[in-house]
């Protein structure tokens, strides 16, 4: 069981924090993030991509010339694919890229991407984040005593923490329930408060 400091936002340490290891210590399977991330970034796209095909081009049925007797090639009418303006063949066709991942492998790849910050030393644990009033720069001074860059801040609902980071270039807020694996690997270094951790535990191992 893997035991933190826990910090005030003045980086004072004000105690300690056993985390449980079937959240925050199991063996990190570097494919658990793959299906993820995947999952992920493909839910994110619009699928709304659409061509016209020859069937709903405007245009005239009628052919384009006489079948025989012209000595060209015979033709169809103008919404045939390969005559300017007509209509496009096998083009794009509005659909979903959503990917099924099974509940199993998405909370067995949460707690994959929280040990390895764990594990690596980049996990911080702050008894609370509670600003007085939105200011980014209060912000800015929080991370610059822990001296940390690209840091994923994890808390409860808190809207004047989520608007003071809303300016930040590097680093973001995201709420315990939205917590996921890719916002989680693209920064380095995640800060939760000992709310976060306690339902995020919860989250993981009920």
């Amino acid at each position: 069981m893997a035991t933190v400091e826990i910090y005030s936002i003045e980086k004072k340490k004000v105690g300690t924090v056993d985390l449980d290891p079937a959240v925050f210590d199991v063996e990190v399977r570097e494919h658990l993030f793959h299906e993820l991330v995947r999952a992920q970034r493909a839910a994110k796209r619009a699928g709304t991509a659409k061509t016209k095909e020859r069937g709903e081009v405007r245009g005239s049925q009628a052919k384009s010339r006489p079948q025989k007797g012209t000595g060209r090639a015979r033709q169809g009418n103008g919404k045939a694919p390969h005559f300017v303006g007509g209509g496009v063949a096998h083009g794009p066709r509005p659909r979903s890229y959503a990917l099924k991942v099974n509940k199993q492998t998405r909370r067995a790849a949460l707690c994959a991407a929280l040990s390895r910050r764990q594990q690596e030393g980049h996990l911080i644990v702050l008894d609370n984040i509670d600003l007085t009033e939105i200011k980014t720069k209060t912000v800015v001074g929080l991370l610059g005593r822990f001296e940390i860059k690209k840091t994923l801040i994890v808390d409860a609902e808190n809207p004047n923490l989520a608007k003071s980071t809303q300016n930040l270039s590097d680093s973001n807020f995201i709420p315990v329930d939205g917590l996921n694996v890719f916002d989680i690997l693209r920064h380095d270094h995640l800060m939760l408060t000992t709310g976060a951790v306690e339902s995020i535990v919860g989250r993981l191992t009920s």
